[in-house]
């Protein structure tokens, strides 16, 4: 059984914009600033003056990182590699994006994006802003060419508790229904790594998947995670989104883009350099959608929250309490559409210790 990154495909167009615009102060330090209209929709920009997430380590599980990106290159701490392997001791690399045999996938330009989301660097005249731009980065290679077993999954996961990590990302999901095999214990390595890092103060944020689903995709499943549904620019769930349902209701929605308009109203991120694609006209950078970019937002969210010294719990409620549905204007009430709400930075960092 094998896990792959979620992320919608056919991005179309450059010609619609985003319906919100990114904080008018940040773009002329982050060229791309303007187009982050995620940022805007968690009002993470006005979290920001209460915390930037400085001393938090967020760990991206997935395909692994582009290590000399300018606008992750000194967030990154040491990591690790488990996917692409083969007989050797694992890990077996440092979460490098290209691998074990040095080559770089073109499905696996998708952890560099979600690293991006979560903590790139502000204000250095380049490209974007990550949520918490003072957070670091661990990057974990467990997906190689787009895919990975429960196996170097739950290896990633557990290497980032013992190493340090604050946050877990997980971008990654199962096919819908293997929700089944975990309940009845028929494969484990992930639920388990997951229940071992939540053991160990680390929270773990999940992407909910992309088949308009009415469960959230195992690993956001597992009762250790905190799964996360996608929103378009306009506040709406996502059409590709999974729904925010799962046992323990533990589930919220962040901005994930709608894949089926333009660039500008998906989430742009770094992309290995290089690589970003001729659709929307960046070298180092592109615009995905998908679950895969709603998780790390609310990763983002957690570091911020981490910072100022919550425990696993405290990030969790202070997340789920303040986030808002959208249209109703209801806070922390929970919803199979939207989880308990879209993420509300601001409101987060000012819930009480």
């Amino acid at each position: 059984m094998r896990m792959r990154a979620l992320i919608t495909a056919g991005l179309v167009g450059l010609s619609v914009l985003a319906t919100q615009a990114a904080a008018s102060g940040q773009s002329a330090a982050d060229p791309l600033g303007e187009k982050q209209w995620g940022l805007a929709q968690l009002r993470a920009t006005d979290a920001w003056a209460t915390s930037t997430g400085a001393g938090q380590i967020i760990a991206v599980v997935d395909t692994g990182v582009d290590l000399g990106h300018p606008d992750l290159a000194p967030k990154l701490v040491p990591g690790a590699t488990f996917a692409g392997c083969g007989d050797r001791p694992t890990p077996c690399g440092n979460g490098d994006w290209r691998g074990a045999d040095g080559v770089g996938q073109p499905t696996d330009v998708h952890g560099t994006h979600v690293a991006g989301i979560a903590a790139a660097v502000a204000g250095n005249g380049i490209g974007i802003a990550g949520v918490a731009p003072d957070a670091r980065i661990m990057p974990i290679k467990a997906l190689e060419n787009g895919s990975g077993t429960f196996a170097d999954i739950g290896a990633g996961v557990r290497y980032a508790a013992d190493h340090g990590a604050n946050v877990v990302n997980l971008s990654l999901g199962a096919q819908p229904g293997t929700q089944l095999l975990t309940l009845l214990g028929l494969t484990r390595e992930t639920k388990d790594a997951i229940a071992y890092a939540r053991e160990k103060g680390v929270v773990v944020v999940a992407s909910a998947g992309n088949e308009t689903a009415p469960l959230c995709d195992t690993p956001a499943w597992e009762s250790g995670a905190l799964c996360v549904a996608a929103t378009d620019a306009d506040e709406l769930h996502s059409t590709y989104s999974n729904l925010a349902l799962k046992l323990d209701t533990k589930a919220v929605s962040a901005p994930g883009g709608a894949s089926s308009r333009g660039c500008d109203d998906d989430v742009w991120s770094t992309v290995p350099r290089g690589a970003g694609s001729s659709k929307c006209g960046q070298a180092d950078y592109d615009s995905f959608a998908g679950t895969s970019m709603a998780a790390p937002q609310v990763a983002g969210v957690a570091a911020l929250l981490g910072a100022q010294g919550r425990n696993a719990d405290g990030i969790e409620k202070a997340l789920m309490t303040t986030a808002r549905t959208p249209l109703v204007g209801l806070r922390g009430v929970f919803n199979p559409v939207y989880g308990y709400g879209v993420v509300d930075a601001a409101a987060a960092v000012q819930q009480p210790l």
